[in-house]
């Protein structure tokens, strides 16, 4: 069983930056679906981005698309989300997690190693 840590959450004001990152102690992404999902208070988790195991296929929410980026760090084995133009609506504990990538990554489903979480809070 791998163990996933995210990294890189933070405070950050309307239309700033941060960058995740996950990484799985002791080994590699490599060759796994990987999967970001968040949840807000009082909401349902939602999967915000995913990559399938070579990096060639990648998936966004809508409310996510041409602000967020999902990449492999193939030399590290880890995987970021880049996420641009923050908005309130995006705090939340971000997620990721590994494991088959199925459908457009973006489900629950196939994957069987969760990290903790990191927060992620956008406010002024």
């Amino acid at each position: 069983q791998l163990q996933l840590v995210e990294s890189g959450g933070g405070l950050v004001q309307p239309g700033g930056s941060l960058r995740l990152s996950c990484s799985a102690s002791g080994y590699t992404l490599a060759g796994r679906g990987v999967g970001w999902f968040r949840q807000a208070p009082g909401k349902e988790r939602e999967g915000v981005s995913s990559t399938d195991p070579s990096g060639q296929y990648t998936n966004y929410i809508d409310s996510v698309k041409g602000r967020f980026t999902i990449s492999r760090n193939h030399g590290e084995g880890t995987v970021s989300l880049q996420m641009n133009n923050l908005q309130p609506e995006d705090t939340a504990v971000y997620y990721c997690a590994a494991g088959a990538y199925l459908g457009n990554g973006l489900g629950p489903r196939g994957y069987d190693n969760w990290g903790q979480g990191t927060q992620v809070t956008v406010s002024s």
